[in-house]
């Protein structure tokens, strides 16, 4: 399993102009399906429709490059 690193933004409120920007950890097999894990993710906690999240990058990271504390604790059971 690798690790991705996706950034982007999602519409949250009733104005076209209201974006919240997020950063967010996933494991992951590749990158398509990192993407669609946080659609996910996103899509459940605070149910906002595909339409409006906007993801604009998205890499690999290392293991010593994660910050998410729930990333970490899965990292450390692997092992």
């Amino acid at each position: 399993m690798k690790i991705y690193k996706v950034k982007g933004k999602f519409r949250m409120g009733r104005r076209r102009t209201d974006w919240q920007h997020f950063t967010k950890e996933v494991v992951s097999e590749d990158q398509d399906a990192a993407v669609e894990k946080v659609l996910s993710l996103l899509g459940s906690k605070h149910r906002v429709k595909r339409t409006n999240i906007d993801i604009r990058h998205v890499e690999e990271i290392d293991k010593d490059q994660v910050e998410d504390a729930y990333i970490e604790d899965i990292l450390k059971r692997e092992n």
